[in-house]
C-alpha cells in the first residue's frame, strides 16, 4: 500500500519536474564495469530518472564526430535488460536495428547492457585486461528525448594504478566525470590504464598527455618537447589559444602494441593512437598525428562548417566543406612540424609532406574529374566505411585531405606571392569572424562556402580572385600549376623514376601459376589503354612468363617509355594478346634546388624562411 502511494505521488510530481530546464532536471547516469575485460567486454549501465510518461526510447549512435560513415554500434551490444526505480523487469521492444523501447517504467529507466569492443582507435572500443579505449558514442546507450540533460560518467571496480584520461570534467573526488548534455559526452573519449603523464602552460591554457605507452619515460619526454613546440606554432597561426572549456586540454594518447592508427579531433581533446613507439620513425609518424589533430582545436571544431552542426549520431553526416576542415589541417599539420623543427630540413618537409600533395593532386585521374566539394561529400562512403562490392574510385575520387590540403598549399603560395599575404592572416580572419565566439560548447557563427569566399576576398582586397579561385578550385576541378607555384621558394617539381618504364598499375604476382592479376587500371595508363581491367590475369609479358615478383620491374628495365609490348592476358571473354605502350613510371617528388644542385637566389632563401619559419616566440 504505501510502496504504491509512493509510486503516485512520484507520477504526480513528473509533470512539475519536467518544467524545469533540461539542465536542472535529474542527469543521466553511466556506470561502466570491467568484469570480463580480458575477453573485451564491458557491462554499462544507464540509469534514465524523471522520465517523461510513456515508452523511452533507448538507442545507440549510428555515427561518431569526426566520422562521417555509419558504424551502427548497436551491432555490439547484447544481453540487453531495463528495470524501473523498484528493480522490476520492464518490457523491451525492438524498433530499429540500432534501438530499443522501454515501456511500463514509473519515471526511473535502468538500462544494462553488454558491449563488445577490440579495436582501440578514435572511432571503436577497445577493452582488454590492460587498457579500455572508450569512443564515447561507440560505447554509451542515449535517450534523444533527455539529450539536453547533464551527464555522469562512473567506473567501476577499476585497478588501483589505472586513471580515467578524458576531457569530461572531474568531480572533486576524481570519480564522476560530467558533461552538460549530449553532444558534449558524444565529443568526449575516454582512455583507462596505467597513464603516464605530463602537463605544462601554453598561453594561459593548461596542456596535459595522458599517454600509455610500453616505452621509456626518456622517450615520452622527446615526444612531449616536441608536442610544445607544435602546440607553440599552431598558436601562432591563429594569434593565441582557443578558450578551452575546462581551461584544459587533453592529449589522450594511446600507443600500446595492439592498437590501430588513427587520430580524432575533439573540442578540448584528442584521441591519437598507433601501434607504433615513440621512437625513430614512430615518433615522427606520432607527431604528425599530434600535429594535425591539434590543429582542428580550432579548425572543425570552433571554426566549423554550418552543414555539421550540430552532429545528428542516428545518421551518417555529410559536408561539403571538408576539403577545408580536414583538408586545410592537412596542410598545417605538416607545415607545422617544418616550422617546429620536426622536419629538422626543408628537404625533408618536402619528401615528407609536398611531394605527397602534388603528386597526388597532380596524378589522381579523380582530381582531373571532380571538386574538393564533391569530394568531402564522398565522405560517407569513404571514411571508414564498409562495403564488399568493388568500386571506381581509383578513377573517380582523391581525399578530401589530399585536394584540401594541395589547394590549401597552392592557395597560401599564390597570396605570398600575389598579394603580399598568407594563409595564416586568411585564417586568422576566419577565426575572429567564425571561430573565436562560442555559445553552449558550439560556435555561435558557423561558416558557409560563401563565407569562405567572402573573408578570402578581404584577406587579398581583390573580390574577384577570390571568386576565380573558389569557381576554378573548390567548386571546380581545375589543378594548380605547381611547379610556377613553387620556383618562388627555390623548389622544383620533377619526376620521381624519370626515363623508367611501366605498366602504371598494381599487379599481384600469382606463384602458383607464374601469372600476375591486375588491380583497378586506371584513366590514362597503358594497361586501360590497353583495354585491360581489374582481374585480367596478365600470362606473358613481351613473349615471357613472370617466374617471381621480380620478374616484372626486370622485364620492363629492358624498355623505355613509348616502347609497344605485347601482353597475353586472360580477360573475362577469353585469353587474347594485346600491344601496350608502356608510359614513364607515375610519381612526382618536390626537391630544393639545393638537393637538385641548381642556384638559389637570395629572395628564393627568404621567400621560403617567411614561409617554412617558426611563428612561435
Amino acid at each position: 500500500m504505501l510502496m504504491r502511494k509512493t509510486a503516485a505521488l512520484l507520477l504526480l510530481s513528473l509533470p512539475l519536474a519536467l518544467t524545469r530546464p533540461a539542465r536542472a532536471q535529474a542527469p543521466v547516469h553511466y556506470n561502466v564495469a570491467l568484469p570480463n575485460a580480458v575477453h573485451h567486454e564491458a557491462r554499462v549501465t544507464v540509469t534514465f530518472r524523471e522520465v517523461p510518461a510513456g515508452p523511452l526510447q533507448v538507442r545507440m549512435a549510428r555515427s561518431s564526430p569526426g566520422r562521417y560513415a555509419l558504424h551502427e554500434f548497436a551491432k555490439n551490444v547484447y544481453d540487453v535488460t531495463a528495470t524501473d526505480s523498484r528493480g522490476r523487469t520492464l518490457t523491451i521492444t525492438k524498433p530499429d536495428p540500432s534501438g530499443w523501447d522501454v515501456s511500463g517504467h514509473d519515471g526511473t529507466v535502468t538500462f544494462t547492457y553488454t558491449l563488445f569492443g577490440d579495436r582501440t582507435d578514435g572511432t571503436y572500443v577497445g577493452i582488454d585486461a590492460r587498457h579500455a579505449h572508450l569512443n564515447t558514442p561507440a560505447t554509451l546507450a542515449y535517450a534523444q528525448s533527455l539529450a539536453q540533460r547533464p551527464a555522469e560518467v562512473q567506473f567501476a571496480g577499476l585497478p588501483a594504478a589505472w586513471k580515467v584520461a578524458t576531457q569530461l570534467q572531474p568531480d572533486a573526488a576524481g570519480t564522476t566525470f560530467t558533461a552538460p548534455h549530449l553532444q558534449y559526452l558524444f565529443d568526449s573519449p575516454i582512455s583507462l590504464g596505467e597513464q603516464q603523464m605530463r602537463v605544462w602552460q601554453e598561453g594561459g591554457r593548461t596542456i596535459e598527455i595522458m599517454a600509455l605507452h610500453d616505452g621509456t619515460s626518456a622517450e615520452l619526454d622527446t615526444y612531449t618537447a616536441q608536442t610544445k613546440k607544435i602546440v607553440r606554432e599552431a598558436a601562432a597561426v591563429f594569434g593565441g589559444m582557443p578558450t578551452f572549456d575546462f581551461g584544459r586540454y587533453t592529449f589522450i594518447a594511446n600507443y600500446l602494441p595492439q592498437t590501430n592508427s588513427d587520430g580524432m579531433e575533439h573540442r578540448n581533446s584528442t584521441s591519437v593512437t598507433s601501434a607504433r613507439p615513440l621512437r625513430g620513425a614512430g615518433l615522427l609518424d606520432n607527431l604528425g598525428t599530434v600535429s594535425h589533430e591539434f590543429f582542428h582545436a580550432w579548425n572543425v571544431e570552433r571554426l566549423r562548417p554550418q552543414d555539421l552542426e550540430p552532429f545528428d549520431f542516428s545518421r551518417a553526416n555529410m559536408s561539403s566543406n571538408l576539403w577545408f576542415a580536414e583538408g586545410f589541417t592537412q596542410y598545417y599539420g605538416e607545415l607545422l612540424q617544418r616550422r617546429a623543427g620536426v622536419y629538422a630540413t626543408d628537404s625533408m618537409y618536402c619528401a615528407e609532406a609536398l611531394s605527397g600533395l602534388v603528386g597526388a593532386m597532380t596524378l589522381s585521374p579523380g582530381a582531373a574529374r571532380f571538386s574538393p566539394v564533391h569530394m568531402s561529400q564522398q565522405a560517407p562512403f569513404v571514411d571508414a566505411a564498409a562495403a564488399i562490392d568493388p568500386n571506381n574510385r581509383a578513377n573517380t575520387y582523391l581525399s578530401y585531405y589530399y585536394i584540401g590540403g594541395a589547394n590549401a598549399l597552392a592557395l597560401d603560395l599564390e597570396l605570398r606571392q600575389r598579394y603580399k599575404t598568407d594563409l595564416d592572416t586568411y585564417m586568422r580572419a576566419l577565426w575572429q569572424q567564425f571561430g573565436s565566439q562560442q555559445q553552449n560548447y558550439a560556435p555561435t557563427r558557423p561558416y558557409t562556402i560563401p563565407d569562405l569566399r567572402r573573408v578570402l576576398g578581404e584577406v587579398a582586397r581583390d573580390t574577384a580572385f577570390a571568386g576565380r579561385f573558389f569557381r576554378q578550385h573548390i567548386l571546380g576541378h581545375q589543378r594548380p600549376d605547381y611547379p610556377k607555384l613553387l620556383a618562388p621558394a627555390g623548389l622544383l617539381v620533377r619526376p620521381l623514376r624519370p626515363g623508367q618504364a611501366s605498366l602504371a598499375a598494381r599487379l599481384s604476382f600469382n606463384p602458383t601459376d607464374s601469372t600476375a592479376t591486375l588491380g583497378a587500371t586506371t584513366i590514362g595508363s597503358p594497361l586501360y589503354q590497353a583495354g585491360l581491367d581489374r582481374d585480367d590475369v596478365l600470362l606473358r609479358l613481351d613473349g615471357q612468363r613472370l617466374t617471381s615478383g621480380r620478374s616484372l620491374p626486370e622485364l620492363l628495365g629492358k624498355h623505355r617509355p613509348g616502347d609497344v609490348v605485347q601482353a597475353e592476358v586472360r580477360t573475362r571473354t577469353g585469353v587474347r594478346t594485346v600491344p601496350v605502350t608502356l608510359a614513364e613510371e607515375p610519381g612526382l617528388e618536390v626537391v630544393t634546388y639545393e638537393q637538385a644542385k641548381m642556384p638559389v637566389s637570395k629572395a628564393q632563401r627568404k621567400f621560403r624562411a617567411a614561409w617554412l619559419g617558426s611563428r612561435a616566440r
